[in-house]
């Protein structure tokens, strides 16, 4: 690990301020950015703690939803009754990850800022990675591939992006507050992450030196009817092959409301809208949920060797919602 500063910030203007004139990258829980650097693959010339700014509430907002900060440690959040009642996917996708000891370092606003794991990006002994050595060409296409994407690959970079708060929170529909050299700006979290196109050395849409403060979300209507289901190699401490968050709402025996997004496919969390919209208005069974997993993954393009995901997604997709509303 190269050597670099360490100051604490003490106001959000602060924390800017100095990252803007070091170059360097906002810390906190650190649980991600202290591997990369012990590797390697990141290497800032400084670090702004955001520890001390008094982002580490969970707050009931007046129309009804949640405020969070974004220096809440994973572990509070997912045990916070306000989340564990009103948002219980949230809950259980963020329990689905890690151990115990790194969700009460990681934080919110850390788990959405996370590189991917990729091998060879996380790796340097491997030349090729255009997320980490921009024109260098991606190893992965016609390398060791079994664990990445189905959907939002480009030519330059088939990584996934490996969050699960983050699946979850795209089903309720989050609001990202970042700020930044030009102040405060709010991003809807299905325009947060990015797709890597030609350009994959970028996850997100952050700007320069903008930092995320806060995690806002509406009321929900799947609070009854919700479920994360996470497939993985092992039961602990391993990164989703797919996952699903499903919410649904029924009303008169019909479907009323519905959205669900999957993860370890993309390089940022995927639902498919025609698929949710067809689901509005049809009876929960089996069968109907089976012919929305059907659409999700018919856009699939798989590698050379993840090709077992498609149909792994579909069951997936079909036991979520299933699950959601107890049907069998």
């Amino acid at each position: 690990m190269k050597t670099f500063e360490f100051e604490h910030a003490t106001t959000v203007e602060g924390a800017v301020d100095r990252v803007v004139a070091t170059g360097g990258k906002y810390y906190a829980g650190g649980t991600n950015l202290l591997d990369l650097m012990k590797g390697g693959v990141e290497a800032p010339t400084a670090l702004v703690d955001v520890r001390r700014l008094g982002l580490r509430d969970v707050t009931a907002t007046e129309s009804g939803g949640v405020l969070i900060g974004s220096g809440v440690t994973n572990s509070a959040l997912a045990n916070h009754p306000l989340i564990r009642s009103r948002y219980p996917v949230l809950s259980q996708a963020i329990l689905s990850g890690a151990t115990t000891q790194l969700r009460n370092m990681a934080t919110a606003g850390g788990n959405l800022m996370q590189r991917t794991r990729c091998p060879y990006f996380m790796e340097t002994a491997f030349a090729q990675c255009n997320k980490r050595n921009p024109g260098s060409g991606c190893a992965a296409k016609d390398g060791f591939n079994r664990e990445h994407a189905l959907f939002g690959a480009s030519e330059s970079c088939v990584a996934i992006h490996p969050s699960d708060m983050a699946v979850a929170l795209a089903i309720l529909d989050a609001t990202v507050h970042v700020h930044g050299p030009d102040g405060r700006r709010d991003v809807p979290i299905a325009e947060f992450f990015r797709l890597p196109g030609d350009e994959p050395q970028r996850d997100n849409t952050l700007r320069t030196a903008e930092f995320i403060v806060g995690i806002e979300l509406p009321p929900s209507p799947f609070a009854e009817h919700s479920w994360y289901l996470k497939v993985r190699d092992r039961h602990s401490y391993a990164f989703a092959l797919v996952s699903v968050a499903a919410g649904l709402r029924v009303e008169d025996g019909v479907i009323s409301a519905a959205a669900v997004a999957l993860g370890g496919v993309a390089p940022m969390p995927w639902r498919v809208a025609e698929a949710e919209a067809g689901l509005i208005g049809q009876p929960p069974t089996v069968a109907v949920f089976r012919a929305a997993a059907e659409r999700i993954m018919a856009g699939a393009q798989p590698l050379g060797q993840n090709g077992f995901k498609v149909d792994l997604g579909k069951h997936s997709v079909v036991r979520a919602m299933s699950t959601a509303l107890r049907v069998t």
